[in-house]
């Protein structure tokens, strides 16, 4: 009789002692491959109608030159205005009916969305896809969620480095494809051949992404199970949760700033006319470049030595490496700046997600990493309009300035929120 009872109290025991990281400690590297690929793959597809855009949007026929700019702006921004809003929604869903699903659904709904963009018939369908594309994908934000759940957790933020570490390298490279490809299979079959590249992912993700998750007890999952690491989880501090948010809004929003007076401004600096969409090109893809870099190396230093110093001593250092900027008389200069500041960037979202998957209940971790996502993309969204104006209205030096300070306090106020939770 006692050995009858024994082993089902031990199984009942030892059941919930087993969180979501602990069971899937085995899959998160290969995983991690996948994921890497992916993203790497779905945003070369979504960056790469970048030089070409304009083309395209003529070629739908919008003829004014200021509407072909104006509609190839709203295209652009539309997939990240999607995502932003739609990241929150489909994190919690992970966390009700897991992290893979969630992979498939954006691989394959961006697979076929890629592919209907290259059938648009007017700039408005353009735009919708575009649209429909930021909210049913995801592909990069399912990946964070994936990653940052499943890999141990003094492992965390190196895997969330070479994770990002792929999706800078698809924002890199997919200029540079979008550039060359075209004028091979012409702006339209661009597309479908896009559509090929995330159904690849689509189909590493279906047959070898593994993952051992039980909604019954993941989506319900005790704050106080037994064995479970990170005691903090259970007593989220809004302030933490805060600072994470605004936080993973300046990586992109330091980034997008310059965009709108990139050109002009290398104008300013003695490069001709005829170079300088290209320059532009190359100036802006030298923050990727230095990301790809460094994130990595930054992820395992916020392992190493804390996640919320590695954010201070990155907003800081990025803030100051905007400054220079302002003082450049050549282009290369600016493009080596660029790259200085990308170096120092790339240790932030490694250790917000590494620090957000402590901030909650394992239970709510996709959720709070779709939140960072909502907030990252918003970044893109709202740098460009807020250097627009700083631009127009206190001259093009004053981006650099602004938006250094903007960093500047956010380190600040990173340092604030660290030193009241170690109180």
């Amino acid at each position: 009789m006692q050995h009858m009872l024994s082993k089902p109290a031990m199984a009942g025991a030892a059941q919930p002692a087993h969180s979501y990281a602990d069971r899937n400690v085995r899959y998160w590297r290969r995983n991690l491959v996948v994921c890497v690929f992916g993203s790497f793959t779905t945003l070369v597809s979504l960056s790469m109608l970048l030089p070409f855009l304009p083309l395209y949007v003529r070629q739908l026929g919008v003829s004014e030159q200021s509407a072909v700019i104006q509609w190839s702006g709203v295209a652009f921004g539309a997939t990240f205005l999607g995502t932003a809003f739609t990241a929150p929604l489909w994190g919690r869903l992970a966390d009700r009916f897991g992290r893979k699903p969630m992979l498939v659904r954006a691989a394959i709904g961006m697979a076929v969305v890629m592919s209907l963009i290259g059938l648009a018939h007017n700039v408005y369908e353009l735009v919708a896809l575009r649209l429909i594309a930021g909210l049913v994908g995801g592909y990069a934000s399912a990946s964070t969620v994936m990653v940052g759940t499943q890999a141990p957790r003094e492992r965390a933020g190196w895997a969330l480095g070479v994770l990002s570490t792929g999706a800078l390298a698809g924002n890199l490279i997919g200029p540079l494809v979008g550039g060359a490809l075209p004028d091979w299979i012409g702006i339209r079959g661009t597309f479908f051949a896009g559509g090929a590249m995330i159904s690849a992912a689509a189909l590493l993700t279906v047959f070898v992404v593994k993952e051992d998750f039980h909604p019954a007890l993941d989506a319900r999952r005790d704050k106080r199970t037994p064995g479970a690491s990170a005691a903090p989880a259970h007593r989220t501090d809004p302030a933490v949760v805060a600072a994470l948010l605004v936080t993973a809004m300046m990586v992109l929003l330091a980034n997008m700033s310059i965009e709108p007076i990139i050109t002009v401004y290398i104008g300013s600096l003695g490069v001709r006319a005829a170079h300088l969409a290209r320059t532009a090109g190359v100036v802006m893809a030298c923050s990727a470049l230095g990301s790809m870099l460094t994130a990595a190396r930054l992820g395992g230093l916020a392992d190493r030595f804390g996640s919320w110093r590695v954010i201070v001593a990155c907003l800081v250092l990025t803030g100051l490496a905007m400054i220079p900027q302002a003082f450049v008389s050549a282009w290369w200069q600016l493009a080596a700046l660029r790259v200085v500041m990308g170096m120092t960037l790339a240790g932030l979202l490694p250790s917000i997600g590494k620090l957000a998957r402590q901030a909650v209940a394992e239970r709510n971790t996709g959720r709070m990493l779709g939140w960072l996502q909502s907030a990252q993309f918003s970044g893109q969204v709202v740098g460009p309009l807020i250097g627009g104006a700083i631009g127009v209205h206190f001259g093009l030096h004053a981006v650099f300035f602004v938006t250094g300070a903007l960093l500047i306090a956010c380190g600040a106020l990173a340092q604030w929120v660290h030193g009241r939770a170690a109180v």
